[in-house]
C-alpha cells in the first residue's frame, strides 16, 4: 500500500511538470491558398470595401480609450498608430500617465512609436515574412478564421469578457505564444467571426501592405464657414480673446457642425475646437495640454476648427449645430454686452483651474445663457467629455433623476454675483492641482466647501426671506421655445446618458442647478478632470463631486415645505455613515425660510413635480411615436407596461436592453426600444461599498422608444406578434436561471451565428433615425446570460 502511494505522488509530480512545461509556440497563420489574389487594389478600395468591415465588426469595440489595448480602429490615423499594453483606466497609479490622445498628444506614426505604440500592420522591415505573417491584425483575423467561435449558446470558459479582463496586446513577436495559449482569442472577439467575404476583403488589403487613405478634402462651403467662424473666435480685442477662451473650455469636448449644410438625412461634417500656435489660414499646430485651461506656452492663442475624420462613436459623440441663432446669441453674449477687459486672466492654476476668477469680467448672464443654450451638451459634457467609463466616477450619482435650473435673471442678479465674489477662496476646484495630486489635499478642499455652505445658507436666509422668489416661476422655463429646460440623466453603472424632458416616473431625486453650480460641475468632471490622473487626482475629484450633488438637492428641496426638507432628506440617504448624517444636519443645510408655493397635499415633492411640469409644458420634447404600423396600440401597451413591472424581475434585467421589435411578413422593417433598469440604492455617498448600499427591492425600468445609452447589454430581437408573450413572460421570472430560460426565446445573444446581420440592421436604422446625434453602439458590455 506504501509502495503504491509512492508510485502515485511520483507519477502525480511527473504530470505537473509536464502540465508546467512552457508550451511549444504555435506557428504563424497563413492565408489560404485557394484565396484569390488581387494584383493591385483599386483607389477607393478602403473607402469602398475595407473601411465599411472595419466600421461595422471593429469599431463596435476599439474605440474612445477603453478600446483594446488602445487600438482605435475609428480612423486610418488610429489603425497606423497601432497598439499599446498600457492601461488607460487604471485606478490605483501614484503618478499620472503620459496621455495619449489620437490628433492631440502625437502626430504621425514615427510620433506614436515614441511613444511606446507598436504596429498592427504589416511590416515593410521583414522581407522574409509575407504580409499577413508580419501583421497582428492579419495574425487575429486568420486565428479567428481558423478557430471560430463554438456553436454554443454561452462563451468558451477561456473567453473573458469582462471589463477588468487582462488584456494580452501582443506584439508580432508575441503572435505564437498567444496562438498557442489563445486558439479562440481571434477578432472579433467573443463575437461571431466575419463572413468569408468581409475576411478576404481585409485579408486581400492586408496581403498587399495595408494602404491607408489621405483625409478627405472639406468642400468649398464648409471651408468659408469654417473661416468665418475661425475669424469671428479670434478677433484680437481683450474682450474677443476672453470670450473666446471661455468658449472653448466649454465646447472643446463637443462636434461642431454648420446646421444646413449636409443633406437631410446625411451625417454632417464635424469638428473640434483646438487651441493653435498658428492663425486662421495656416495649418493646425495644436497646443496639446492635459486640460483646456493649461497654459499654452505662448504669446497668443488662435482657436481652430479641426475636422473629424474618425467614425462617430455614440460614447464620445456630442452634436453641437452652430447656424445663425446662435452666433447671433453668441454675439449679443460677448460682442454686445457691456463689459471691458483691461488685462487678460493667467493661466496659473489657482486661477485657470477656477470659472468663476478665471472669467470674473465676463458678465455672468453671458456665462450661464451661453450654458443653458444648449443644457444637455452642457451636462452631457460630464459623461461622454472626458472618460468613456467609470463606474467610481458615477457612483456618485442615483440611476435617474431629473434636473432644472434657476432662472437666468435670478442666477445673474448683482447680489447673488456679489456672494460668489465673496467666496472665491472657498470655491477652489481639485482641478488646480496636477494630475499626480495627494489625497490629503482632500481636507482642505473639504474645509473651503464647507465654510462656503455656510455662508451660502446665510445668504439664502437674508436674501430670501419669507420665500421670496422661492416659487416654481424661479425656475427657467426656456424661454418658452428651449427645449433643453428640463433634462433626465440616467446612469447605467459606469455610464450615464442625458435625455431631455422629464423622462418616465417621477424620480427619487432631483437638481435645480444654478450658475455657479452648473458651472463649478463643468470644471470638476470635464474642463478639469485628466482620465490618464493618477488615484489622488480622480479620489479627490469623486469626492468633491459629493457636496456638488447634494448643493443641487439642497436647491430642489428648498422649494419644498421646511418641515418636508430633512424628512425626504433623511429617505435619500437612509443608512448614510455617521460623518454625513452630521454633514447633513448640520449648519451647512441650514435654509429655513418657507417656500413661496402653497402646497395643497401632503406629498408635496410628487406636487411640485407637476407644478413643475405643467410650468415646462411648453418645452417639453414632444415623445417620439412608435410604429403603428408595425405595432398595434394594445402590443404598444403591454410593452409600455415595462415602465410598471416588479422590482424582483426589474433586478434580473441588464443595466441596457435593446428591443428590436420587427414585422413578423418583413424582418427589414423594424422599431427600436430601449429598457433601463434604474438600480435603486439607499444612498450613494459610499465610495468603494456600493453593492452593500444597493436597494433592489425598489428597482424599476424605464422605457423609452428608440436608442439610449452607448453600450448595451443585452438584445432582444422578436416580432411584433411575440410581444404580448415576451413581455408577460418575463413578468413571472424570479430568477437568473428564468431570466436565461427568457433570453433563449428572445435575445439576440452575442454568440448567435446571425449576430452581425442584426448588429447591420440596428446599425442601419440608427444612421436612418439619428443621422446627427447618433453613433455607433459599442459592444463591449455585451453580456453572456
Amino acid at each position: 500500500m506504501k509502495k503504491f502511494g509512492i508510485t502515485s505522488l511520483l507519477i502525480a509530480i511527473i504530470a505537473l511538470a509536464v502540465w508546467q512545461w512552457p508550451k511549444p509556440d504555435a506557428p504563424l497563420l497563413s492565408s489560404s491558398d485557394a484565396m484569390p489574389v488581387m494584383e493591385s487594389l483599386p483607389d477607393d478600395f478602403f473607402t469602398r470595401q475595407v473601411n465599411p468591415v472595419l466600421t461595422q465588426r471593429c469599431v463596435v469595440c476599439h474605440a474612445c480609450y477603453d478600446a483594446p489595448c488602445q487600438l482605435k480602429m475609428s480612423s486610418p490615423e488610429g489603425i497606423a498608430r497601432g497598439a499599446n499594453k498600457e492601461k488607460v483606466y487604471e485606478g490605483t497609479r501614484l503618478t499620472a500617465a503620459q496621455p495619449n490622445r489620437m490628433f492631440l498628444d502625437a502626430h504621425g506614426v514615427n510620433g506614436w512609436r515614441e511613444r511606446g505604440f507598436f504596429d498592427v500592420l504589416p511590416t515593410k522591415d521583414d522581407t522574409n515574412a509575407s504580409p499577413t505573417q508580419s501583421s497582428v491584425l492579419a495574425q487575429m483575423l486568420l486565428l479567428k478564421k481558423q478557430h471560430p467561435l463554438p456553436n454554443t449558446t454561452h462563451l468558451d470558459e477561456s473567453l473573458d469578457i469582462s471589463l477588468s479582463r487582462q488584456n494580452q496586446c501582443p506584439t508580432i513577436d508575441e503572435m505564437r505564444e498567444y496562438i498557442a495559449d489563445q486558439p479562440l482569442g481571434g477578432m472579433p472577439y467573443a463575437l461571431p467571426a466575419l463572413s468569408d467575404s468581409e475576411h478576404t476583403t481585409l485579408i486581400q488589403w492586408l496581403t498587399h501592405g495595408a494602404p491607408l487613405p489621405s483625409p478627405k478634402m472639406l468642400s468649398q462651403e464648409l471651408n468659408e464657414k469654417a473661416t468665418d467662424l475661425e475669424a469671428w473666435l479670434n478677433g484680437d480685442s481683450n474682450k474677443m480673446q476672453l470670450s473666446a477662451r471661455y468658449i472653448y473650455e466649454h465646447l472643446f469636448t463637443s462636434h461642431l457642425y454648420f446646421e444646413g449644410i449636409s443633406e437631410k438625412g446625411k451625417t454632417p461634417q464635424f469638428f473640434n475646437l483646438v487651441r493653435s500656435r498658428t492663425p486662421p489660414g495656416q495649418a493646425l499646430d495644436i497646443i496639446a495640454t492635459r486640460r483646456p485651461f493649461d497654459d499654452p506656452k505662448v504669446e497668443r492663442v488662435y482657436y481652430r476648427l479641426q475636422p473629424v475624420h474618425s467614425t462617430i462613436v455614440s460614447k464620445t459623440h456630442q452634436a453641437y449645430a452652430i447656424n445663425q441663432n446662435l452666433l447671433d446669441k453668441w454675439q449679443s453674449w460677448f460682442v454686445e454686452a457691456e463689459f471691458s477687459v483691461e488685462t487678460l486672466p493667467s493661466y496659473e492654476p489657482e486661477i485657470a483651474a477656477n470659472p468663476l476668477t478665471a472669467f470674473t469680467l465676463l458678465p455672468v448672464k453671458s456665462r450661464y445663457r451661453f450654458m443653458l443654450e444648449r443644457a444637455q451638451n452642457t451636462i452631457m459634457g460630464y459623461i461622454k467629455g472626458p472618460v468613456c467609463r467609470g463606474q467610481v466616477a458615477l457612483n456618485v450619482i442615483n440611476d435617474r433623476f431629473w434636473v432644472f435650473f434657476v432662472d437666468p435673471d435670478i442666477a445673474a442678479s448683482e447680489k447673488v454675483n456679489a456672494f460668489y465674489a465673496s467666496q472665491k477662496k472657498n470655491l477652489h476646484l481639485p482641478a488646480e492641482k496636477d494630475s499626480s495630486a495627494l489625497a490629503i489635499n482632500w481636507a482642505r478642499y473639504a474645509k473651503r466647501q464647507g465654510d462656503y455652505m455656510r455662508a451660502r445658507a446665510a445668504f439664502l436666509n437674508s436674501e430670501f426671506e419669507n420665500g421670496e422668489h422661492l416659487n416654481v416661476s424661479s425656475i427657467w422655463d426656456g424661454d418658452g421655445n428651449n427645449t433643453n429646460a428640463s433634462l433626465t440623466v440616467f446612469r447605467h453603472f459606469d455610464n450615464a446618458t442625458v435625455a431631455k424632458g422629464m423622462v418616465g416616473k417621477p424620480t427619487k431625486t432631483a437638481w435645480i442647478i444654478d450658475y455657479a453650480l452648473l458651472e463649478r460641475i463643468h470644471y470638476l468632471l470635464v474642463a478639469g478632470f485628466d482620465v490618464y490622473g493618477n488615484y489622488g487626482h480622480q479620489l479627490m475629484t469623486r469626492l468633491y463631486m459629493d457636496f456638488l450633488r447634494m448643493e443641487g438637492e439642497s436647491n430642489f428641496l428648498n422649494l419644498l415645505p421646511p418641515p418636508s426638507r430633512q424628512e425626504l432628506l433623511d429617505k435619500w440617504y437612509q443608512k448614510a455613515s455617521p460623518e454625513l448624517t452630521d454633514y447633513l444636519e448640520g449648519d451647512f443645510n441650514s435654509f429655513e425660510q418657507p417656500t413661496g408655493i402653497t402646497f395643497e397635499t401632503e406629498r408635496p415633492q410628487k406636487e411640485l413635480y407637476q407644478l413643475l411640469s405643467k410650468h415646462l409644458a411648453k418645452v417639453q420634447p414632444q415623445v417620439s411615436t412608435y410604429n403603428k404600423r408595425l405595432l398595434s396600440t394594445e402590443q404598444y401597451e403591454v410593452l409600455a407596461s415595462l415602465n410598471s413591472i416588479p422590482a424582483q424581475q426589474a433586478t434580473l434585467m441588464p443595466e441596457t436592453t435593446i428591443i428590436v421589435v420587427k414585422d413578423d411578413q418583413n424582418s427589414d422593417n423594424i422599431d427600436v426600444f430601449t429598457a433601463l433598469r434604474n438600480s435603486a440604492h439607499y444612498n450613494v455617498n459610499s465610495l468603494f461599498e456600493e453593492e452593500e448600499n444597493r436597494e433592489p427591492s425598489k428597482d424599476s425600468i424605464t422605457l423609452v422608444h428608440g436608442l439610449l445609452g452607448s453600450y448595451p447589454d443585452a438584445f432582444w430581437y422578436i416580432n411584433a406578434s411575440d410581444v404580448t408573450a415576451s413581455i408577460e413572460k418575463l413578468k413571472t421570472i424570479k430568477s437568473e436561471a428564468d431570466y436565461q430560460a427568457l433570453l433563449d426565446n428572445v435575445a439576440m445573444r452575442r454568440t448567435n451565428p446571425n449576430f452581425w446581420a442584426f448588429s447591420d440592421k440596428l446599425i442601419q436604422w440608427s444612421s436612418e433615425h439619428y443621422p446627427i446625434e447618433g453613433g455607433l453602439l459599442d459592444y463591449n458590455r455585451l453580456e453572456d446570460r
